[in-house]
C-alpha cells in the first residue's frame, strides 16, 4: 500500500537539501584509508574486527599468566625467609632455596614477559612508563635474588618478585577488561545496506548482489525494503525513513526525480530508482569514511599512572645507583651497598600503583553500568570533567523522536473532538504513515473504539479518504484544501513546528488535528543542571529554524544550530574545538556517528541506533538526558579517586626511599626489605579501600 500521505511536511526544503548531501560530502572522503595502514595505526582504540580480536586475545593472555603466576607464587611466598621472619614461623625443607629459585624463574620469564617486552617497546619510543618501572623492579629483584642463591650474602627478593608480577598482571587484566568493547561501528554501518537488489533488465526483475550494482542500473524497491544504493526516482511514490541516516525525524516523501539514499527504509510504496552512486560514491560509504577519520585522529591520552610511573622510573634508577655508589664511597662492603640499591629500586615500584587506576576504572565502570551509563572509552569518561560545551542532537535525544498528537480542534458543533478523532482513526488505521501512527496511538491511549472504514483510498501526496459509518471522511493536508479552493481554517499552530491535518466529513472541514515531536520530560531538568554547572548547551538538528528555536526556547538552552546536514555536524564540533571548547556530543542516529566520534566525549542515547552507540564513548542506556549530568559529576569523582590513589600509591616513597637508601643508617634507622614490603602492602590496602568509596559517592550524586 502506498500511503502517499499529507502534503504538510514542515521541511519542504528538505528534499532539495537531500539532493545536495552526497555532492557536498565528497570533499570529506578520506584518502588515508585507501593506503595500507597498520591495524594499530588504523584502530588506535582497538576499533575494527582485528583490533577487537587482538584485544580479546591479550585479555585471555594476561588472565592465563596471572593464574599460573599466582599458583606458582604460593610456595615461593611460604618458603621465603623474609615472609617467615615477618609472620614469625620457621619452615625448612630440602633444597627450599633452589625450589624457590626455579619457581621464581618461571614466574619471572612467563609472568613477567609482558613487562619485559613492554620495557623494550617503551624504550624504542623513548617514553618510559609503567612497563619500564615494573620491568626494572622485577629484573633487579630476580638478578639480585639469583646471586643470593649462588653465594652472595643477603636475603633474597623472590617473594617480592612473585607478588609484584602477580599484582601487576592482575592490575593490567582488570584494566584491559574494563575497556573491552572495541568499536563495531563500521560493521554496523555496512549492515544497514541490504545484501541484494532487484534490477530491472529488459522488462524482467533480476536479483543481484548489491556489490554488483552499477551506475545507471534501474532497480525496484519494494514496500518495507532498504534502499540498496543512492539514486533518483524514475517511477512511483513513497515515504522513506531516513532518520537513521540524516536525523530527519519524519519520513520523507519521494517522487519523480527525487534523490534516495542507500540504507534508508522504504515505506508502503514501490519505487523504481536509477542508480547514481555505488560503493565508494555512496552516501553511506562517505559517512563510514567520516567515522573512520574521526576515530583515527582521536588523541590517545596518556594515563596518569603512566606519568607517575615514568617519574618513578627515573627516581628508581637515579636513587638506586646513587645509593650503591655512596655506600661504596663510604667504605661499606659490596654486599651491603648492593642490598641497599636493590631495596631502593624494588620499593620504587609500589604494588599499589599497578592497581591505583585499574581498580577505580573497574569499580566506576560497574557502578555506571548498573545505573544506565555504559563506558566504552575510559579516557573520554575521565575527561568528562573538562566539558565546557554540550551539543544535543534533537530527535530522539531531547525529544521522543516520534510525532505525538498535540491537540484536536473541532470546527463543527456536530462533531465533538473525540468524535472527530474517532472518525479520523477509522480512515488512518489502514496506513503505516507516521501521522496515522500518531493518531492511532492517541486513540488507543484514550480507549476509543476505532470504526471500520470502507472504500478506503489514497490521495497521492495529499492524504487518505474512506467511508466511515456512512460518512465520507477525508484526512488531508493543506495542499488538498488549496487544490479544491477550500478555505483553510485559521489555526494557531506553530508554523513549521506542528504538523496539521484537516478532517473533512461529507465535504465540510469539520476540524483539524496537530502533531509534534514531543520533548522528553527529563530534558528540562537536564539542561538546568548543566547550566548550573557552568556548561554551555547547544541544540544541533537537521530540522528548520522554527523547530530548532521552539525546542531551544522551551528548554532554555544557550542556542541552536538548525538545517545542519549530516557531514556538517562533525564540522560544527570541529569549529567549537578550534575555539578552545571541550565538546561533548549526544546523538542517536547514523548521521550523528561522525560527530560523536569527533567530539572529545561522544554520548549516545540507548534508544538510538547501534551505530551511534558503538561510535560513542559513553552510552545512556535509559535514554534519559538527566543521566548526562550524573555522568559529568561521576566523571569528576572518578578522576579525583584516581588522583588520590596515585598519591597513596606513591607518597610513601617520600619517606620509604630515603630510609631504604640508608639516610638515617648512622642513627640506627633503616628500612629493611621486610619493612619496605609491609609498607607496600599497606599502600595497596589503602588504595583498594579508597576505590571502594566510589560506590558511596555515586549514590550521593544520583
Amino acid at each position: 500500500m502506498d500511503h502517499s500521505h499529507h502534503n504538510h511536511h514542515p521541511n519542504n526544503e528538505r528534499n532539495s537539501k537531500d539532493t545536495e548531501v552526497a555532492d557536498k560530502i565528497v570533499e570529506k572522503t578520506l584518502h588515508a584509508h585507501n593506503r595500507a595502514i597498520p591495524d594499530e595505526e588504523q584502530h588506535p582504540s582497538g576499533h575494527g574486527e582485528h583490533g577487537h580480536d587482538h584485544h580479546t586475545m591479550m585479555i585471555d593472555d594476561f588472565r592465563r599468566r596471572f593464574w599460573v603466576s599466582l599458583l606458582l607464587s604460593l610456595p615461593v611466598i611460604i618458603l621465603s625467609p623474609m615472609v617467615q621472619h615477618i609472620l614469625g614461623y620457621r619452615l625448612e625443607i630440602p633444597f627450599g632455596m633452589s625450589i624457590a629459585f626455579v619457581l621464581s624463574s618461571v614466574i619471572f620469564f612467563y609472568g613477567g614477559w609482558p613487562f619485559l617486552t613492554g620495557l623494550w617497546q617503551e624504550m624504542k619510543k623513548g617514553a618510559p612508563g609503567m612497563m619500564t618501572l615494573i620491568a626494572i623492579a622485577i629484573t633487579v629483584a630476580y638478578l639480585y635474588s639469583t646471586a643470593i642463591v649462588f653465594g652472595l650474602e643477603g636475603m633474597d627478593f623472590f617473594w617480592e618478585l612473585a607478588t609484584l608480577i602477580v599484582i601487576m598482571l592482575l592490575g593490567h587484566w582488570i584494566e584491559m577488561k574494563s575497556v573491552l568493547g572495541a568499536s563495531r561501528a563500521l560493521e554496523l554501518l555496512v549492515s544497514l545496506m541490504p545484501s541484494e537488489a532487484h534490477v530491472i533488465r529488459e522488462g524482467e526483475t533480476v536479483n543481484i548482489g548489491v556489490g554488483a550494482l552499477q551506475k545507471g542500473d534501474l532497480i525496484l524497491i519494494k514496500p518495507g525494503e532498504k534502499v540498496p544504493a543512492d539514486g533518483l526516482v524514475e517511477e512511483g511514490e513513497s515515504y522513506l525513513d531516513e532518520s537513521m541516516l540524516t536525523g530527519e525525524s519524519k519520513p520523507v516523501q519521494k517522487k519523480l526525480d527525487d534523490r534516495v539514499i542507500g540504507g534508508s527504509l522504504n515505506g508502503n510504496g514501490s519505487l523504481k530508482v536509477r542508480v547514481q552512486g555505488t560503493g565508494e560514491e555512496g552516501y553511506l560509504k562517505k559517512v563510514i569514511n567520516l567515522v573512520q577519520e574521526a576515530q583515527k585522529t582521536k588523541s590517545d591520552t596518556q594515563h596518569l599512572a603512566d606519568k607517575a610511573a615514568r617519574w618513578l622510573t627515573y627516581i628508581a634508577l637515579i636513587s638506586g645507583f646513587a645509593t650503591f655508589a655512596v655506600w661504596l664511597l663510604l667504605g661499606e662492603d659490596l654486599a651491603f651497598a648492593l642490598e641497599r640499591m636493590v631495596t631502593v629500586m624494588v620499593i620504587s615500584c609500589p604494588h599499589a600503583l599497578g592497581l591505583a587506576v585499574p581498580l577505580v576504572v573497574a569499580i566506576s565502570t560497574a557502578i555506571s553500568a548498573k545505573n544506565g551509563l555504559l563506558i566504552r572509552n575510559r579516557t573520554a569518561f575521565e575527561n568528562s570533567r573538562k566539558i565546557t560545551t554540550i551539543i544535543f542532537d534533537k530527535t530522539g535525544t531531547l525529544t521522543q523522536g516520534s510525532h505525538q498528537l498535540s491537540r484536536v480542534v473541532s470546527l463543527q458543533n456536530a462533531f465533538p473532538e473525540e468524535e472527530l478523532l474517532r472518525l479520523a482513526a477509522g480512515v488512518e488505521q489502514n496506513s503505516e504513515h507516521y501521522i496515522s501512527q500518531g493518531i492511532l496511538k492517541q486513540v488507543k491511549a484514550e480507549q476509543i473504539s476505532i470504526p471500520h472504514a470502507e472504500n478506503f483510498n489514497y490521495l497521492p501526496g495529499k492524504g487518505l479518504e474512506g467511508t466511515v459509518e456512512g460518512k465520507s471522511v477525508k484526512v488531508v493536508g493543506p495542499s488538498y484544501l488549496q487544490e479544491f479552493s477550500i478555505q483553510t481554517p485559521q489555526s494557531d499552530a506553530e508554523e513549521g513546528v506542528e504538523t496539521v491535518v484537516y478532517v473533512l466529513i461529507d465535504g465540510i472541514v469539520a476540524g483539524f488535528i496537530s502533531l509534534r515531536d514531543q520533548i522528553r520530560p527529563e530534558s528540562s531538568e537536564a539542561i538546568r543542571t548543566l547550566k548550573a554547572s557552568g556548561i554551555k548547551n547547544l541544540l544541533l538538528t537537521g530540522d528548520n529554524d522554527r523547530v530548532a528555536k521552539s525546542v531551544s526556547d522551551t528548554l532554555g538552552m544557550d542556542g541552536f544550530l538548525a538545517n545542519v546536514l549530516p557531514h556538517q555536524k562533525q564540522e560544527k564540533v570541529k569549529e567549537l574545538q578550534s575555539k578552545g571548547e571541550f565538546v561533548a556530543m549526544t546523538g542517536d542516529g547514523v548521521n550523528d556517528a561522525p560527530a560523536l566520534a569527533q567530539a572529545d566525549v561522544g554520548i549516545a542515547v540507548g534508544s538510538g541506533t547501534d551505530v551511534a552507540a558503538e561510535t560513542a564513548d559513553i552510552i545512556l542506556v535509559n535514554s534519559n538526558p538527566q543521566d548526562i549530568a550524573s555522568l559529568i559529576l561521576f566523571g569528576k569523582a572518578t578522576y579525583r579517586k584516581m588522583i588520590q590513589n596515585i598519591i597513596w600509591a606513591t607518597a610513601y616513597n617520600v619517606v620509604a626511599l630515603p630510609l631504604a637508601a640508608g639516610v638515617l643508617y648512622k642513627q640506627g634507622i633503616m628500612v629493611s626489605p621486610a619493612v619496605g614490603a609491609a609498607l607496600m602492602s599497606l599502600s595497596t590496602v589503602i588504595v583498594a579501600f579508597n576505590a571502594q568509596l566510589l560506590k558511596r559517592q555515586f549514590k550521593s550524586i544520583a
